[in-house]
């Protein structure tokens, strides 16, 4: 190995581990607790040497929200790939997307803003067009079988499937009693989401 190689390889090396123990203090302390100074003494780097692989905090978190954007697409790809119904795929995702969240609430949190500053969602792209591109295709499917040729706007109902989901799980996840949290539950999702498609189908 070439002293060029060696010295690249050792960059993605420090950088993978500014990234892990940046992720570890959010799962251990909250997005709020995250810095680069704190970053620095947590890996014993100093300073100057996190910001040679990332301009600013900004920076590491606008990778954190690339990686889930890129997480949750994968997950609503497989749950898409598990039928050909468009009804049943989009059932199928808004599990997906409900299972991600819950399951992956510091991504969630940072991709929407949920008590923090998001990461810049314009920079996440491709990341967060593919979640679009996903849903929007067994939405246009149905309407375009709706037999009753009233015409219905696709991106309107993309963003009406959207804004279901995600003010259920942002509800959730920002109750400030377990009592709202546990009314809200997926039950409540399942019956929005069969309303949906009914709607869908005409």
């Amino acid at each position: 190995m070439g002293i060029a190689e060696r010295r690249l390889r050792q960059k993605d090396e420090v950088r993978s581990s500014i990234l892990d123990t940046a992720w570890k203090i959010v799962r251990e302390e909250g997005w709020q607790s995250l810095s680069i100074r704190k970053i620095a003494d947590a890996i014993e780097y100093s300073v100057p040497v996190i910001y040679d692989h990332f301009a600013n905090k900004e920076a590491i978190l606008l990778e954190f929200g690339k990686q889930g954007f890129d997480l949750l697409a994968r997950k609503m790809c497989d749950a898409k790939r598990s039928t050909d119904d468009p009804g049943k795929q989009i059932t199928a995702m808004a599990d997906a997307y409900w299972n991600f969240a819950f399951r992956n609430k510091e991504y969630y949190q940072l991709m929407f803003g949920l008590g923090i500053a998001c990461c810049e969602m314009n920079k996440c792209l491709p990341e967060s067009i593919t979640f679009r591109e996903l849903v929007m295709e067994p939405i246009t499917r149905l309407l375009e079988e709706n037999k009753n040729n009233k015409p219905i706007n696709s991106c309107l109902k993309y963003h009406t499937f959207w804004s279901v989901i995600h003010g259920l799980i942002s509800i959730k996840m920002t109750a400030n009693t377990p009592e709202v949290a546990d009314e809200l539950n997926k039950l409540v999702l399942d019956d929005a989401m069969e309303g949906f498609i009914k709607n869908l189908k005409g």
